[in-house]
């Protein structure tokens, strides 16, 4: 047990598993999960610090929600509580996607698993408005806050601004009226967070320490596809996926969605590793199951080396694909909260960047909201467009698409996150078991 906060490792794994199992949704849906279990529920960490460590996380590649696990992991435990939280994060939606992928490339047919996950996407969209109103309401203490998240959710919703682009302009914004009219900028900062588990910084930040982290952290993640390079040619499969997906992990800024186009591209038209109809599938497995949808590319590693690995096994050879693509995607986000954690949170209480994160924060809000709309509409629609008027865009659902079911499932899971107050775990169960029977017995 850390003598610091009483929070010992053991019940942290726990919580950290059960955040691994409930981590549906995508990152609205993650970060909502977190916000209610460590924030809400068992009061780890206060509002601030909890959107302290999100700006930083939503500023870098990869999987933002897999990293704030990894970064509050960190911050209770050091560098063990990391590795536990980050990995538990990843493992759960890792095993399901290895089994569906098993099963794709013998049997073709996951039918049964998406009736399974068919009533937890209603209960996540719920999870997710109510963590946007929640959050919203602590952090949005003033119009001008209030109008930079809206102006953020405009910027990425209809006009497709990149999201570090929102997330650049917000925090000048911050910087800059914070030096005006600080008082404007501090509504995200009013949490005193007196009961927080990671008040005091692990480690200072040095450059000694830095170097190292950056030298091992490149080594784990390069050394692996530089050995097989040597073992097996720079033309293996193996080889290039690893080289691919080592530098889809340093572009994939702004969630999954931002590079899987590129993702798709390449895998289909360059490496012919899967066929459009397979990529569709295994986007499909990585939206109904937990963790990070960035797990798609673990599909595309095991079908890529299932079909072209030469002397092996097909189905080994497919799980060593995937396990090579999901450790060069996974391990750069454990390297980044390392490296740059004690930094940020040495720098937590500069006024000038706090105002700049406060900036950050009401923009992020916009950003949360965004996810959680567009998350909406793909629940109750089963095809969701797109139409473009210049530089706006607009989401056009395909109205005969629209699904009853999925929609009284979605009112009914409001009703019980702000109606009856269920908990996280509670609703979940009970919108899966029902969404479960309903498709499963053809009313869906």
């Amino acid at each position: 047990m850390d003598r610091r906060h009483g929070i010992g490792l053991g019940e942290a794994t726990r919580v950290w598993a059960l955040v691994g199992l409930n981590s549906f949704g995508g990152p609205a849906g993650q970060i909502a999960v977190m916000h209610r279990m460590l924030v809400e529920e068992r009061r780890w960490f206060g509002e601030r610090r909890f959107l302290h460590a999100l700006n930083y996380c939503m500023l870098l590649p990869g999987p933002e929600a897999q990293q704030l696990a990894t970064y509050f992991g960190w911050l209770l435990h050091g560098v063990r509580g990391g590795l536990i939280a980050g990995s538990l994060f990843v493992l759960p939606g890792f095993a399901l996607i290895l089994g569906l992928s098993l099963i794709y490339a013998g049997h073709g047919d996951t039918a049964l698993v998406e009736a399974v996950f068919y009533g937890i996407k209603p209960a996540v969209f719920a999870i997710v408005t109510y963590a946007v109103v929640r959050i919203g309401s602590r952090v949005l203490g003033n119009r001008v806050l209030a109008g930079l998240a809206a102006a953020a959710f405009v910027a990425i919703f209809f006009f497709d601004v990149p999201f570090p682009l929102i997330v650049a302009g917000a925090a000048v914004v911050g910087w800059l009226g914070g030096r005006r009219r600080p008082d404007a900028f501090t509504g995200a900062l009013a949490d005193e967070d007196a009961d927080d588990a990671g008040e005091e910084p692990r480690v200072r930040p040095s450059l000694r320490r830095g170097a190292g982290v950056l030298a091992l952290g490149l080594a784990l993640w390069w050394g692996p596809v530089l050995a097989l390079a040597a073992w097996l040619g720079r033309e293996s499969v193996y080889v290039q996926e690893g080289t691919f997906f080592s530098v889809v992990a340093l572009v994939s800024f702004g969630g999954a969605y931002a590079v899987l186009a590129y993702v798709a591209q390449e895998a289909v038209q360059t490496y012919g590793w899967v066929t459009p109809g397979e990529m569709l599938d295994g986007l499909g497995m990585a939206e109904t199951t937990p963790g990070p949808l960035i797990l798609v590319v673990q599909f595309v590693g095991f079908m890529g080396a299932y079909r072209f690995a030469d002397g092996v096994d097909p189905l080994l050879a497919g799980t060593a694909g995937a396990v090579l693509v999901a450790w060069v995607t996974f391990v750069p986000c454990f390297l980044w909260i390392f490296l740059g954690a004690p930094y940020v949170e040495y720098l937590r209480g500069n006024r000038a960047l706090g105002t700049a994160l406060s900036g950050v924060t009401a923009a992020v809000v916009g950003v949360i909201l965004n996810l959680a709309v567009w998350f909406g509409l793909h629940v109750v629609f089963a095809e969701v467009g797109e139409k473009h008027v210049g530089p706006l865009r607009l989401y056009a659902p395909e109205w005969s698409s629209f699904d009853p079911v999925a929609a009284a499932l979605t009112a009914g899971a409001l009703v019980l996150v702000f109606g009856l107050r269920w908990g996280l775990l509670r609703t979940l169960a009970v919108s899966a078991l029902v969404g479960a029977v309903l498709s499963l017995t053809g009313i869906a």
